[in-house]
């Protein structure tokens, strides 16, 4: 799947990235894996701390500027 013009084989480890369905934010994190071929990739969570296995096929997928991560968590919830 390729959204906002990010599809699996451009992403590389250490990208940030944001993982929407429907218009909703599902996750946020640091790529830690990429298999272009199984079009799969996995992230470190930045809410939870875990390890997650993402499907784009399910997910819109979104590079996030650094910077942009950083301040979002500060911001109060």
């Amino acid at each position: 799947m390729e959204a906002q013009g990010v599809s699996t084989a451009q992403l590389r480890i250490g990208d940030n990235i944001e993982a929407w369905h429907r218009g909703r934010l599902f996750h946020r994190g640091r790529v830690t894996g990429v298999v272009p071929a199984l079009e799969l990739f996995w992230i470190l969570d930045a809410r939870t701390g875990t390890r997650k296995l993402l499907d784009p096929e399910a997910l819109e997928i979104r590079h996030v500027d650094e910077a942009a991560e950083t301040a979002s968590r500060l911001e109060p919830a």
